[in-house]
């Protein structure tokens, strides 16, 4: 296999100390480098240009938080642990896998070294195409830094990533020879070489290196292998790839014997042995992994679609169907709970007895109606209203959403639910105190939730339209592209990320977002320009290692502050945007709301589609559901007619709506109906004494008092025409309609009473904000301004200046210290009388000086400043520091020293 300078270059990647040079970006050299390599993660830095900055900070948002004060903070930021397990979260498994290749490595690590150990002996073109892109992507997020022949881990990564007892690497590699040996006694050290066929050393260094030797010389390896039992390679071929630990007794086996004797296994513990990683890769060919995954796994269509071809249409008339049951079931939950829904538990959220009751009110399963719930409230159709006696309702914004035409509802619903943190498939599911999550409850919030939804559904855009995905083939792209998430750290296949797919996919498919399984064109409006297949998305997450560092992620808390935002990272008008094209790709997949219905001789009426909504008010009213469906079924009964007559409607409007809104005759058992209903309606009338019954049809009154089911109410004739209860009002009404008879309520003053429902509502609520993974990604303003800063005080505190001069003769011995003092990087200090003169100077000559200055405060600060102009006791000047311009008070600058090499 060629391993030589020229293929690199053929690729067009030339170093240019952190990266491949692009045409925007102009590099900072400092001068006096000479060209010398970068000898830390901070001098790499310093030698880009602004646009790898912009690139490292917005893939690492955390290192913004606060600003650095100069690039060597941002490097030592970015060296700590919780930004590099940050970091390594957001790479893709073969990224991730060229980490952790190089943490396997020496250091450092040449690139073709690199290439080796990923592509083996016998090379792999595959490999060998995409490496330059891993490698470009470790160094745009400073986990590397170095020329391609001297390539160097950030030591934290190295840390997290390379093989130890404690934290076994995902190559299945161990310790190196020399990591294995150490504490080894001399003499032992020379029986093994001597057992190995190497001549004796004078040190324990030299031993361990002649054995190193020995393991990575591919010639010398293979004839010592080809002396070993048969029975010593199998112990080999169970260790070669992991993991490299094995027990031993204290008598150990011959083979086992064999290769303790010759170094292939080195003791790791009294009871365990290690196989040397130099003796691994010489039997895995050179590979440090096993299954190399250079590229991503391809997202299938489902075997059924693949046999039978697309069919955009019925996908989109199927997903169409489903919007509209989506916002029928929001109208019909907000319904339910129209008159104050169900208390607010003490810890927050629902109580399981009433999501018990709203899925049954919903004819929907507790899951499904825990979706509901959620989406309404994160849609902000819903909320606690803030009473003593706290309930659910509807807030204000459900009515004016109500008022909207039907596909910019179902918009508002869509982008609500692919924006929300809130994640109502762990509602049941318990907490890491052993609490269970409660629907509208707190600690719902999983701040990944928007990120999975979002690439799912892009990768769904990528398939032919009217294709649905194969579900694994859909997992294994998503762990492929985040595999540290992925990882659940106890091994559970059910990993955070892997259920939120399988609720995204189901929850995609009730919200009309996919029909069938396969993504409907109006989503595909939702989501913008449909994202290029092969294109790895700009920050995969990671696979492997760190499992301890990640036990909060995949809790579905990231530790510390995490990464990522919602959607993308589309700013709110930009999702609002994409909704109503969604919206306007929806309209035409959308029934008209009809105003009429079918009814017919069974008292039955027929809706066959949506219904305007005064039409559908009234006959919810005046009738019960019956049956959902393309097609719903009212029937109207006694009680829903007395129902409709309790709400101020009278029989001759009833009449008259049916007779207006139907398209077949009236059937005579209706009108029947109707008019037998009303003409016993407010025959009777309860009003409160407790209670009371009048009539004038003193045979009524006498009826009721003989009916055995009336001596719960404790009745008593006050008059002919009156009976008093003990029982209240409302129960007086129950009772007498369970008897048969028609009551009306009566007010004080003696009229009827129409009894409406009350419609509660909470005051003005705002949707819930989803919790980000992580901080929010900086808009490129803040991006510009932040570089500038940075570099600004990177100039102070790097900047070469000119010594201060040391009096000469019998001059002050405080100027002496204070020019040693400036010597030693300290605030520069010189007498008023050279500090005007100097700055006056550098006024007339257009240069830069640098100055110690103190501030009202007392704090003091190294500032580099190019004055423009001197009077009255200031100098006003270019702050290169801050990266604008201030006057400064002479009298507060400690002293003045020019610079070695002007920064401007």
């Amino acid at each position: 296999m060629a391993r030589g300078r020229g293929q690199r270059a053929s690729q067009g990647l030339t170093w240019n100390g952190w990266g491949p040079a692009k045409p925007d970006q102009e590099a900072h050299v400092p001068e006096g480098t000479g060209g010398t390599p970068p000898r830390t993660l901070a001098e790499a830095l310093r030698i880009q240009g602004d646009g790898s900055l912009v690139a490292l900070l917005r893939a690492r948002p955390d290192l913004l938080s606060p600003v650095p004060s100069d690039l060597s903070q941002l490097a030592t930021r970015a060296g700590t642990r919780a930004s590099v397990v940050r970091a390594l979260e957001r790479l893709d498994r073969f990224t991730l896998q060229t980490a952790e290749a190089l943490a396997v490595a020496t250091e450092p690590a040449s690139y073709d070294t690199l290439r080796a150990l990923l592509t083996g002996d016998e090379g792999d073109p595959e490999i060998e195409a995409v490496l330059p892109r891993a490698v470009e992507t470790l160094r745009d997020r400073a986990l590397i830094w170095g020329a391609d022949d001297r390539l160097r881990l950030v030591r934290t990564a190295r840390e997290l990533l390379a093989p130890s007892p404690t934290h076994p690497s995902p190559t299945g590699l161990g310790p190196t020879v020399a990591e294995a040996t150490a504490g080894m006694s001399p003499g032992r050290l020379q029986e093994i070489l001597t057992a190995a066929g190497l001549p004796s050393t004078h040190d324990p260094v030299s031993a361990v290196a002649s054995l190193t030797a020995l393991f990575t010389d591919r010639t010398r390896m293979a004839a010592l292998l080809d002396t070993a039992p048969v029975e010593a390679l199998s112990v080999l071929d169970r260790l070669v790839w992991g993991p490299p630990y094995g027990e031993v007794t204290s008598s150990p086996t011959p083979p086992v014997q064999w290769l303790r004797d010759r170094g292939l296994l080195l003791p790791a513990t009294t009871r365990t042995v290690v196989l040397p990683r130099e003796a691994a890769l010489h039997l895995r060919a050179g590979r440090a992994h096993r299954t190399p995954e250079p590229v991503a796994p391809t997202v299938a269509p489902r075997a059924s679609d693949a046999s039978t071809g697309a069919r955009p249409q019925v996908v989109d008339n199927t997903a169409a169907g489903q919007a509209y049951t989506a916002l029928a079931t929001i109208e019909e939950l907000a319904k339910d709970w129209n008159e104050g829904g169900p208390n607010v538990l003490r810890a927050g959220g629902l109580s399981v007895r009433d999501l018990k009751r709203t899925a049954t009110a919903l004819d929907v399963t507790e899951p499904v109606a825990a979706f509901w719930v959620e989406l309404a409230y994160a849609a902000g159709l819903l909320a606690a209203d803030g009473e003593t006696d706290e309930r659910y309702a509807p807030t204000p914004a459900y009515d004016d959403w109500q008022e909207l035409p039907a596909p910019e509802r179902w918009a508002r619903l869509a982008t609500a639910w692919l924006t929300a943190t809130r994640t109502a498939g762990l509602v049941g599911s318990q907490d890491s105190k052993g609490r269970t999550l409660a629907a509208l409850g707190p600690d719902l919030d999983r701040g990944a939730a928007p990120e999975v939804r979002r690439r799912i559904l892009d990768l769904l855009a990528t398939l032919p339209e009217g294709t649905a995905p194969d579900p694994e083939s859909l997992l294994a792209r998503l762990r492929w592209e985040r595999p540290l998430r992925g990882a659940s750290g106890t091994g559970r296949p059910d990993d955070l990320r892997a259920r939120l797919a399988a609720w995204t996919l189901n929850e995609a498919e009730m919200l009309g977002i996919t029909g069938r399984g396969a993504l409907a064109s109006h989503a595909r409006a939702l989501l913008g320009p449909a994202p290029d297949a092969a294109r790895t998305p700009g920050e995969p997450a990671t696979g492997g290692r760190i499992t301890a560092e990640l036990s909060a992620v995949d809790d579905g808390r990231t530790p510390g502050a995490p990464t990522a935002t919602a959607d993308g990272g589309r700013t709110p008008g930009e999702v609002a945007a994409a909704g109503l094209r969604a919206a306007r790709a929806l309209a035409p997949l959308l029934p008209e709301p009809l105003d009429h219905v079918l009814l017919q001789a069974d008292l039955t009426a027929v809706a066959p589609g949506p219904l305007l909504r005064p039409l559908a008010e009234l006959l919810a009213i005046a009738a019960d559901v019956e049956s959902k469906g393309g097609a719903t079924v009212y029937r109207f009964t006694p009680g829903s007619v007395r129902r409709a007559l309790d709400a101020g409607q009278s029989a001759s409007d009833l009449h008259d709506f049916l007779r207006n809104h139907s398209r077949t005759p009236v059937p005579q058992p209706l009108a029947y109906l109707i008019d037998d209903v009303a003409r016993k309606h407010g025959h009777l009338r309860v009003g409160a004494a407790s209670a009371y019954v009048r009539c004038d049809d003193e045979a009524v009154l006498d009826e009721i008092l003989a009916d055995k089911r009336s001596q719960g109410m404790r009745l008593r004739r006050l008059a002919p025409t009156v009976l008093a209860a003990h029982a209240d009002a409302v129960t007086l009404l129950e009772g007498l309609r369970v008897m048969g008879f028609a009551p009306a309520a009566e007010s004080a003053e003696g009229d009827v009473m129409i009894t409406r429902a009350h419609a509660h509502r909470t005051p003005p609520r705002t949707a819930p904000a989803p919790v980000p993974d992580g901080p929010p990604a900086p808009d490129t303003t803040l991006l510009s301004a932040a570089v500038k800063a940075i570099r600004a005080g990177d100039l102070a505190a790097t900047v070469v200046h000119k010594p201060v001069p040391e009096p000469s003769g019998s001059g002050s011995a405080a100027l002496a210290s204070a020019a040693a003092a400036s010597r030693n990087g300290a605030l520069p200090r010189t007498t008023s009388a050279e500090t005007l003169a100097t700055v006056q100077a550098a006024a007339m000559t257009g240069s830069a000086v640098w100055i110690g200055y103190v501030n009202a405060d007392g704090a003091a600060s190294q500032r580099v400043i190019a004055p423009v102009r001197v009077e009255g006791g200031y100098v006003t000047g270019y702050d290169h520091t801050a990266d604008e311009v201030r006057t400064y008070p002479l009298h507060r600058i400690t002293g003045v020293a020019e610079l070695a090499d002007d920064p401007a």
